[in-house]
């Protein structure tokens, strides 16, 4: 085994997992997919179905939700998902990070993958971390820094067998797009949305992100939003 991306049914992890089976081949990568108590578990079925396109085993991972006990993180909890974007979200926070931001999610996720990783003798631990996660600190967990200092701590607690990478790290969710149609993601089994329902809303700070990158490179997403897009503008 070479790689185990950590695939959530987004389209930041599906970009992973493709970029990881184009190098390595499917049967040398594995996908493993999280639940925490998300509001979007629905996701997951999406992520199971992108790791039987491209051919890859997929296994599941918990992580306990007593964790999270008394965050007030929007995913986890039964406020509202708010319909605005990222940059009036963090115009709003007190904490001057997204409402959505799990706490410590993403090195939670990593921790356990590389002891799966090291069972495994895998390589490579992926994650999607990308340019617009980290914009204005919204997700501290997928910055640069953050990437770097997991990377090295886990490298160094595995003797040196494993390292973290972040293909899409220097990328913005346009750029994203971008590479994703040069590696034929099916984009419609991916899903964003952070209401979790099964047809995205099209208005929370996700949906516009991922609105606004397909529009970027003049492409129609296709999946079904509940409001009507005009996607020629």
């Amino acid at each position: 085994m070479k790689a185990l991306v950590l695939l959530s049914g987004g389209m930041d992890s599906a970009v992973c997992l493709a970029k990881m089976v184009d190098t390595f081949g499917s049967n040398q990568v594995l996908a493993v997919g999280f639940q925490y108590g998300q509001k979007h578990q629905a996701n997951h079925k999406y992520a199971k179905m992108i790791a039987d396109k491209f051919k890859v085993k997929m296994i599941d991972l918990k992580i306990d939700s007593s964790a999270f006990k008394g965050s007030d993180s929007t995913l986890l909890n039964n406020h509202k998902i708010k319909h605005e974007s990222y940059g009036e979200i963090l115009k709003e926070s007190k904490s001057g990070i997204a409402d959505t931001y799990v706490p410590f999610r993403n090195g939670l996720m990593l921790a356990q993958v590389a002891a799966l990783a090291y069972s495994q003798k895998a390589k490579f631990i992926v994650y999607g971390a990308h340019r617009d996660d980290y914009a204005g600190n919204a997700y501290p967990d997928t910055s640069p820094a953050f990437y770097e200092t997991m990377s090295k701590a886990i490298n160094i607690g595995t003797n040196g067998q494993i390292t973290v990478i972040a293909p899409l790290i220097q990328l913005d969710k346009a750029g994203v797009v971008k590479l994703g149609t040069q590696l034929n993601v099916p984009f419609e089994y991916t899903r964003t949305c952070y209401e979790g329902e099964e047809v995205s809303c099209g208005q929370c700070a996700t949906c516009l992100d991922r609105i606004k990158a397909f529009k970027t490179n003049n492409l129609i997403d296709p999946i079904d939003y509940k409001i009507s897009i005009d996607w020629s503008k």
